[in-house]
């Protein structure tokens, strides 16, 4: 079992950066891991993803350029630097674990744990 706990949100400026934090127990957290995100009224979408092993990424053509996805195992803990953020990105933002090694994965079926989330909003 992994439990998942998502921090580092909360209200910004358009323009403004944030780091989200992803920080895991139990398993062993080398795992791929994704970020998605919900904005009210729509449906929850892929934000970006990180391997298991390679730390490969893959990001949403929306946040491609502006986000980055980085993992410290030792920590256990995947982070979402998230810059140059624009109105369109207020959402709950969550993080999911994948039961593989592989990756990344852009679907959210290939995710087995899920975070609580953690709440960014971007004011213009």
């Amino acid at each position: 079992q992994v439990q998942l706990v998502e921090s580092g949100g909360g209200l910004v400026q358009a323009g403004d950066s944030l780091r989200l934090s992803c920080a895991a127990s139990g398993r062993t957290f080398s795992r791929s891991v994704g970020w998605f995100r919900q904005a009210p009224g729509k449906e929850r979408e892929f934000v970006a993803s990180i391997s298991g092993t390679t730390s490969n990424t893959l990001y949403a053509d929306s946040v491609k350029g502006r986000f980055t996805i980085s993992r410290d195992n030792a920590k256990n803990t995947v982070y979402l630097q998230m810059n140059s953020l624009k109105p369109e990105d207020t959402a709950v933002y969550y993080c999911a674990a994948s039961p593989n090694y592989g990756g990344p994965y852009y679907h959210a079926s290939n995710y087995d744990y899920w975070g609580q989330g953690t709440q960014v909003t971007v004011s213009s």
